[in-house]
């Protein structure tokens, strides 16, 4: 009897499935045919009567002054070297600036002038993917949003190749199944990292992983779960990309480990304008009256500010009056948003508090002659990001001729601070003692020691030029055009 009830719960069941599982199908379908439709009506051929092809980059925040704007502007560069018939377009929610000022803000900051001009789609709903919108469920809120997003992109402009160049990597799937796109991603830092789920399983207090977490055993067992879970949607969606480039020997054994698409996955070092700082002469130091430690990175939590000035206050507390030269820390980076500017002011009362007010300098959102100035002039070159996915800021400070000092992880201790043929390329700590004992013995070597290990370092950072990452990219994306 309890068989017979079984199947006739279980039959109808079934069946009731299978009929909505064709409807979906359909429905997809049917969606995907829609879009091919609008995407013929959107994009008009040339007047050779050839329709050119149409590269789109998503990237939500194209006008801030990161590393991996850099990497969108010299992607589209390089792209519009190679490629004759290509268009590139930039799905954006920089609504605040006009095309224009955006292509001159990517020169003004990088130094990158474009050959051909950029179609930009403005996109009304990127207030989806901002952080401050989810204060629990943040990475599955911000995963979400950017499907929406993604579909208001998709439904403005209907691409030929789709480049997620920000790290949504949920847009994929969207563009690939219902946009019909050949799909790739350069990814920056990964949403969800093995690393990640350490930090919750050993109940570790970060910027990410709030006190009160930690504090319970129910809920960190509750968020290593919902990171577990997260994992695999972001592992599967991730999966469905044609072409997977990475910024680093760090970030590449994630994706691996969480993508497991080893066949179209390389690692595409992220361009740096090493030879612009290159030119800059690089001689024994002459003034040893003051001596500045300048810090090259975006305002975010992930960075690490705090870490940098409580460091650098012990450094001035614990250093003997009258035996060092005067110092100063010189905080060089981009503001994107009002939540970077109230951080900026968190800093500067920190700054206050620990008693190095006049001793620290913010310099927001300066123009590229001026950071150059800046780090031509520095002693050390300061980073504390911990696992830092590569640090475009390091190799800039490295091949300016700073002595370096970054964060003994990621991207900083498996490719750039490393060894180079045998030699000392620069320096690495992970807290507040380890930074200030080792910005005193930078400070304590000589000028000539300081001088050989900043020659060690810029040959070293040769590797991360323009010229590498264009080869790099081209052979990485070749797929796409096929």
């Amino acid at each position: 009897a309890c068989f017979r009830l079984l199947c006739s719960l279980l039959i109808p069941a079934l069946f009731l499935s299978g009929i909505l599982c064709i409807c979906l199908v359909v429905l997809l379908w049917g969606i995907r045919l829609w879009i091919q439709r609008r995407k013929e009506q959107l994009n008009s051929a040339g007047r050779d009567g050839k329709r050119p092809l149409l590269v789109a980059f998503f990237h939500p925040y194209c006008n801030a002054g990161g590393g991996g704007e850099r990497v969108l502007w010299c992607a589209i560069r390089t792209l519009q070297k190679k490629y004759g018939n290509v268009t590139c377009v930039v799905y954006t929610g920089d609504r605040d600036a006009t095309g224009e000022e955006i292509v001159e803000g990517a020169f003004r900051r990088f130094n990158i002038k474009l050959i051909h001009p950029v179609k930009f789609v403005f996109l009304k709903k990127r207030y989806l993917v901002e952080a401050s919108l989810y204060p629990h469920f943040t990475l599955l809120g911000q995963s979400l949003g950017s499907v929406v997003l993604g579909w208001e992109a998709l439904l403005k402009c209907v691409p030929d190749i789709y480049i997620d160049s920000m790290g949504y990597a949920f847009t994929l799937p969207l563009f690939k199944y219902l946009g019909g796109c050949r799909v790739g991603c350069y990814v920056h830092y990964p949403t969800i990292s093995t690393d990640m789920l350490s930090v919750v399983r050993n109940q570790d207090t970060r910027f990410n992983n709030a006190a009160f977490i930690t504090n319970s055993p129910f809920f960190s067992k509750f968020k290593l779960v919902y990171y577990y879970f997260f994992a695999f949607m972001y592992g599967l969606v991730g999966s469905c990309s044609d072409v997977v480039m990475v910024n680093s020997s760090w970030t590449l054994n994630h994706i691996l480990s969480l993508w497991r698409a080893g066949a179209c996955t390389s690692v595409v070092y992220p361009p740096c304008d090493v030879q612009t700082f290159l030119d800059i002469p690089l001689e024994v130091e002459k003034s040893t009256s003051e001596y500045s430690i300048v810090s090259v990175s975006q305002f975010r939590p992930e960075k690490d500010h705090p870490l940098q000035i409580r460091a650098f206050a012990k450094l001035l507390k614990e250093k003997r009056v009258g035996q060092q030269p005067s110092l100063k820390l010189i905080l060089i980076g981009g503001c994107r948003n009002q939540q970077d500017e109230e951080r900026v002011n968190k800093l500067k009362r920190l700054c206050e508090e620990l008693g190095v007010g006049d001793d620290v300098v913010f310099r927001i959102n300066i123009p590229f002659e001026e950071l150059k100035r800046h780090l031509a002039e520095a002693t050390i070159g300061l980073h504390t990001m911990w696992n830092e996915h590569f640090g475009i800021g390091v190799v800039e400070c490295m091949a300016a001729g700073t002595v370096i000092l970054a964060h003994n992880s990621g991207g900083p201790k498996l490719d750039i601070v490393v060894p180079y043929e045998g030699h000392v390329t620069g320096f690495l700590a992970d807290n507040e003692d380890s930074y200030a004992e080792a910005m005193a013995y930078i400070l304590s070597l000589s000028p000539e020691k300081r001088l050989e290990i900043r020659e060690n370092a810029r040959r070293s950072v040769r590797r991360f030029s323009n010229q590498h990452f264009e080869f790099t990219f081209l052979l990485s994306v070749e797929p796409l055009f096929k």
